[in-house]
């Protein structure tokens, strides 16, 4: 039924569902709708954004094709930044100076990154298992940055360390944080290293539709020496530049309702049920068991991958 009701994608996707499926048309929807529901309440807790889980783990235990899969994980985040942004603005924790300068960039690269990533699935017989390869081994870059990133709350930059292009475009903020009981302000630095890095996030972004906030607030952070809370806020902002990209899934077929209208619900409720839990549970707990699944996640694609291609015997079932 699936099938039939999508036979229109079929020139420029193989299938919408891999290998065939005999599940009923409901079960599938029903599954997508709970599956993100635990996802959406697991990322508020461990601070990962959804689209990290979502794509991997549907590439994996899901029968659809890998792009509706990242078709799908794009909305979902630029969904879910959408939500909270106009109160992150009014609160003065998301920067807008710093977006500014790094949406227009992040654009142009989303896009390229989506239009590559459709292009190498269809261009090439072994190219959707080309793109699970490079899926598992970005995940298994998330998954060391996440190890070895150390956040710092209230980074100091100090005059001398800001760059001319920081300096010119007069990048600085602040806020208010109720535990110092102060308003913070900060400056930024290393703006020109950061708009090439952040080029590079968004065609990632766009290529695979991970969302793009695990390497966001790394970089505005670590980098450019913003405020962890602002960071986090700037980088929720950030992430509406990448909805561009989804035109291109869209013009290719390639947003399937069947995925994205379930999966949208399902990670709005489990967020609104995940902020609740995260003041009840150990974060550090949480966090480590979303590692635990990165990685698995991570060797699990570049294995089914490899196997499609036939670089390797056939090790794991359903490929």
């Amino acid at each position: 039924m699936v099938a039939f009701a999508y036979a229109g994608f079929y020139h420029v996707f193989d299938d919408v569902i891999v290998g065939g499926d005999s599940m009923a048309w409901w079960f599938w929807p029903l599954f997508m709708f709970v599956f993100t529901l635990l996802i959406g309440i697991i990322s508020p807790v461990s601070g990962v954004g959804g689209g990290v889980l979502f794509v991997p783990l549907s590439t994996i235990i899901t029968p659809f094709n890998i792009d509706f899969i990242r078709g799908a994980g794009l909305v979902m985040a630029v969904t879910s930044a959408l939500s909270s942004v106009p109160y992150l603005i009014r609160k003065g924790l998301a920067n807008i100076r710093i977006f500014a300068i790094i949406a227009p960039v992040m654009v142009i690269t989303s896009v390229v990154g989506g239009w590559v990533g459709l292009w190498v699935t269809n261009a090439y017989p072994n190219g959707k298992y080309l793109i699970k390869v490079l899926l598992g081994a970005i995940i298994l870059l998330v998954f060391f940055i996440m190890v070895s990133s150390k956040r710092v709350e209230f980074p100091e930059v100090k005059e001398e360390d800001r760059d001319s292009l920081s300096k010119k475009l007069n990048i600085w903020g602040e806020y208010y944080e109720p535990d110092l009981d102060a308003i913070i302000e900060y400056t930024t630095k290393n703006t020109p290293i950061a708009i090439v890095t952040f080029a590079v996030i968004g065609f990632v972004a766009g290529m695979f539709g991970l969302g793009a906030g695990w390497a966001n607030v790394p970089v505005l952070n670590m980098l450019m020496g913003v405020p962890i809370k602002v960071a986090t806020a700037t980088s929720m902002l950030i992430i509406t530049a990448n909805a561009p990209a989804i035109g291109i899934y869209l013009t290719k077929g390639a947003i399937l309702p069947l995925i994205v209208v379930p999966s949208i619900l399902g990670i709005t409720i489990g967020a609104r049920i995940g902020a609740k839990v995260a003041e009840i549970i150990k974060p550090k707990f949480v966090r480590w068991l979303v590692l635990a699944i990165l990685f698995i996640a991570g060797v699990l694609n570049i294995i089914k991958g490899l196997q499609g291609m036939h670089v390797i015997p056939p090790i794991l079932p359903g490929v």
